[in-house]
Order: C-alpha cells, then structure tokens, then sequence
C-alpha cells in the first residue's frame, strides 16, 4: 500500500487529493497545524479514513517528525497562506508560510531520505499568480515570472527552492503551475464563491447585492477535483519536472456574473452588483490564460469540467446550502 503526506490538508485540493488517493488505495496522512484547528471536524467528516499527524510549515523539527510518523512515498506540499489579498496585510507572514514553509518541507524530506534522495516523491503546490504581470500568453513553464503580490513572490521563492533541490539533491521534487481551481469547497472569501453563495443568496431573497472589486481582469478557471489529478500524474512519472495545469481558456469577472446570476434566471444584474474600491489590488494581475500542452502530452491529463459547468455546480451548492440555513 502506498502512503502519502498531505500538506495543507483542510483546504479544497487537500480534500479532493485524499479522496482520489484514498481511492487508489493509499494510506493517506494528513498534516494539520494546532490541536484546536477550526477545520479538523471537516476533515474528519468528509475524509475520515485519512490519519492526522500536528505539525507546521514553520517548524522543520514538527515537519521531521510528521514524516517520521507517516514513512511516505510521496509527499504533497499544499500547505499554505493563500488568499492573495491578505498577503498584502501580512506580508511576513505570507512569506514565513507559502515562501519558507516550502523550503523547510523541502529540508525536511532531504533529511529524511538521505541514504536514497529519489525515494520520497515531492509535489510543489506552484501558483498561476507567479506570473502576474504576464510578458507571455498564455502562460507556460518557461514564461518569465513577475509576481505581483506578496503572495506571488513567496509561490516564486518555493517554485525555484524546488528546481534547486532536484537539481542539487537528486530529489524527485516537481511543481504544479496550477492555475485558479475552484469548487464547491472553495472559501468564501475568494471571488468564484463569493460570488456563487451571493447569487444563491440574491435569487432565495436574503441578500440584496454583491460587492465587488475589478470586474474586468481575467482568469483560467477550472474545477479543483480535475486538478489534483495532474498533482498525482506528475508524482507517477520517472523524471520529476515542472508543469502548467490550466483550462487554456480564459474569462472575466464580468463573465464569471453572467454565468452564476443566469444559472439562476437572472439575466441584467446591474442592479445588483456594485464596486467598492477596497475590493482593488494594489497591484492587479489582468489576465492569466495557461497553456497546458506539456501537462497533455507528458501526463494525460485534460480537464474534464468546463467553465459554466463549475459555476453551475458552485451555484447549485450555495442555493442547496443557504435553503438548508433558512430552514433550520
């Protein structure tokens, strides 16, 4: 039986990678930090078979020690602060978590495995927001990078820690450019759900508007069960390298609206969408499009939900939600 090491293991992909890996028949190992974490029910409620190890990206002994405990073949590096509009607040934090945390991971696998460096495979949770003011469309592994957040700048400092450990090492450490990849799991704080839990809330009279930020900047969008699949695929593959997972289509926030509101029957929701400048990045990233031909060619992966299918499945989860929090 294979084993595998989850890093940030409460969020969205973490849930949707134990399933497919507890499917394939893993014994899957989950890191959570703090004993008192507010997510630890969820975890144990929509994957109960995935065993929890405490630990924190922050601590390379905690991250010697969860290893020590699991004695995986694989290693999933998720763990992060991802929500880019706090990196701006809490820079230093961004950067001690989504930025070092990669490199303690990265030493504490090193340490584990130095009798055989290729024996624990590495995956690197690498970010389609590294690219941010973009000087190529759309985007692929050799795109210069030009992060434009503090978030950014920690997902480079990881991505190229990773290179630089297999290449130095001899590691089998590889990273995932995965562009934006939402679900019905997403947060509520990022725009796909806030989105999706407003317009559910609008159509069942509970809410009058939704708040917005720029419309007009433009994402590749796809749904996050697709997406762990390529993180499992690279891991499978003789060579470790570095991939660009992406839709390969692009649409704006302006089209994201049109999509969640009509699936509703909604069609002119100018009434009940209004911008508020706190909702604008510093520094705005306008168009992230990736180019998933290597992830194709090399891996076999292809997305297998389109565009208003996922925002059709987040509405449809919110309305279902939200009727169930009227009723109660």
């Amino acid at each position: 039986m294979p084993r595998a090491l989850i890093t940030g293991i409460t969020g969205q992909d973490g849930l949707y990678l134990s399933e497919l890996l507890l499917a394939k028949g893993y014994e899957v190992w989950g890191l959570i930090r703090g004993q008192n974490n507010p997510k630890l029910d969820l975890v144990r409620s929509t994957v109960p078979d995935v065993r929890l190890v405490t630990g924190d990206l922050t601590d390379l002994s905690s991250l010697m020690r969860a290893l020590s405990a699991s004695r995986p073949d694989e290693v999933y590096n998720l763990g992060a602060i991802s929500y880019v509009a706090y990196s701006w607040e809490n820079a230093m934090v961004t950067s001690e978590v989504t930025g070092k945390g990669v490199l303690n991971m990265l030493e504490a696998v090193r340490l584990h495995t130095l009798d055989d460096p290729g024996r624990v495979r590495f995956y690197q949770a690498s970010s389609s927001e590294m690219f941010g003011k973009v000087q190529e469309v759309p985007q692929r592994e050799s795109t210069l990078l030009w992060p434009r957040s503090p978030y950014g700048v920690a997902k480079v400092f990881g991505h190229y820690m990773t290179i630089n450990y297999r290449e130095s090492y001899g590691m089998h450490a590889s990273s995932g450019i995965l562009f934006n990849h939402e679900s019905p799991r997403r947060g509520p704080e990022f725009v796909t759900r806030k989105v999706s839990q407003a317009v559910a809330r609008i159509k069942l009279g509970l809410q009058d508007e939704i708040v917005m930020g720029n419309l007009d900047a433009k994402r590749d969008w796809g749904f996050a069960g697709d997406y762990v699949e390529a993180m499992w695929l690279m891991l499978q593959q003789p060579t470790a390298d570095d991939y660009v997972v992406a839709s390969g289509e692009t649409h704006s926030i302006r089209d994201l609206l049109d999509a969640a509101f009509a699936h509703v029957g909604i069609e002119d929701w100018s009434g009940l969408v209004r911008q508020d400048p706190q909702f604008m990045r510093p520094a705005e990233v306008e168009l992230l499009i990736g180019d998933p031909s290597k992830a194709r060619q090399v891996l076999g992966w292809k997305p297998s939900i389109d565009f208003a299918t996922l925002v059709g499945m987040m509405v449809e989860n919110d309305l279902r939600e939200q009727s169930d929090l009227v009723g109660r």
